[in-house]
């Protein structure tokens, strides 16, 4: 009974202070917004932004095909013959693929 009664007055004197670490302790690992979520969503930023980097970077090189296109015949003409091997009545087209050693 003695005992209990000074660890009783022990936590009156130092009741803020265990409160304070039982909320501390329960907002780092059992809270919604832990430190744990905190990282795991940081993570998914980071991989998130280096995705959006990646897209306006192929937006960039579209749009600038696409101006190039739009501007110029000669353009519309290779992209043609590039892409979809459209060619002319007279001509004939060979596909070379390189790095087959068959």
């Amino acid at each position: 009974m003695k005992r209990m009664r000074i660890i009783l007055e022990k936590f009156k004197k130092y009741k803020y202070l265990a409160i304070g670490l039982l909320i501390l302790v329960y907002m780092s690992f059992f809270d919604v917004n832990s430190f744990q979520n905190h990282f795991k969503l940081n993570r998914i930023i980071r991989k998130l932004e280096k995705q959006k980097a990646f897209y306006q970077g192929e937006i960039e090189k579209d749009s600038i095909a696409l101006s190039e296109l739009t501007s110029d015949p000669s353009h519309i003409e290779k992209f043609a013959r590039e892409k979809y091997l459209m060619k002319r009545d007279n001509e004939d087209v060979f596909i070379v693929v390189e790095g087959e050693n068959d």
